[in-house]
């Protein structure tokens, strides 16, 4: 073979494979800002499991998730303890059942640099992350998102794309661990009732922290 011909050949077929990349990881940031710009509310169960680094499971929960864009979320624990998890746009309460207690912090402060930001932050959530590019496999495109406040706790978060609707999360911590979120019977954009995400510190529960005043609500 002639060796002009096979180095153009090279050639192109490297220059395909980037042509190719470029167009997954296009796909990959358009699923995501799709799910950030266009979804405005989302319902459904999950399953989590806890993953250590030599991969084996050591704790599976189950519960549902709730969102309100631009700034709020319900994440509720129901097995095999309850927690709830009440993102109202000013404030995050996580409130354990079992224990009768409830945290409070501001949720502009809880929410920075972490993953959660990409289900109840601001309107610009996205300028914390670099996207980490693209992959599919099978049924499922999963998109990586790298913060960049690399003290955050975690290094990576990746947004897994089923029919371009989210059904899975997967983040990564510092200790090597992996949680994985699985999401199922999704409805998106369907009312929600607004007392979802309004808290109310019940009667002989112990509060632990100082809320936010209003005027510290995320824009």
């Amino acid at each position: 073979m002639n060796r002009n011909y096979l180095l153009m050949l090279m050639l192109v077929l490297a220059a395909s494979g980037a042509r190719a990349q470029v167009s997954v990881d296009d796909l990959g940031e358009r699923l995501v800002n799709n799910f950030l710009n266009n979804v405005i509310t989302l319902e459904s169960h999950f399953e989590q499991s806890l993953i250590d680094a030599e991969g084996t499971v050591i704790d599976r929960t189950s519960g549902t998730l709730e969102i309100e864009r631009p700034t709020r979320f319900r994440w509720t624990y129901t097995d095999p303890y309850e927690q709830w998890l009440v993102a109202d746009g000013v404030n995050i309460w996580s409130y354990d059942l079992d224990l009768e207690q409830v945290t409070v912090r501001p949720q502009a402060e809880a929410l920075a640099n972490t993953p959660a930001l990409l289900l109840g932050g601001s309107d610009n959530a996205l300028e914390q992350f670099d996207f980490g590019g693209t992959t599919i496999e099978e049924n499922t495109t999963w998109v990586r998102l790298e913060p960049r406040d690399r003290t955050s706790g975690f290094n990576r978060v990746e947004l897994g794309f089923i029919d371009n609707e989210l059904r899975r999360m997967m983040f990564y911590d510092n200790l090597q661990q992996t949680t994985l979120v699985a999401l199922h019977d999704v409805k998106i954009n369907e009312p929600i009732d607004a007392g979802r995400f309004e808290f109310v510190v019940p009667d002989g529960v112990d509060l632990v922290g100082i809320p936010a005043p209003v005027e510290a609500a995320i824009p």
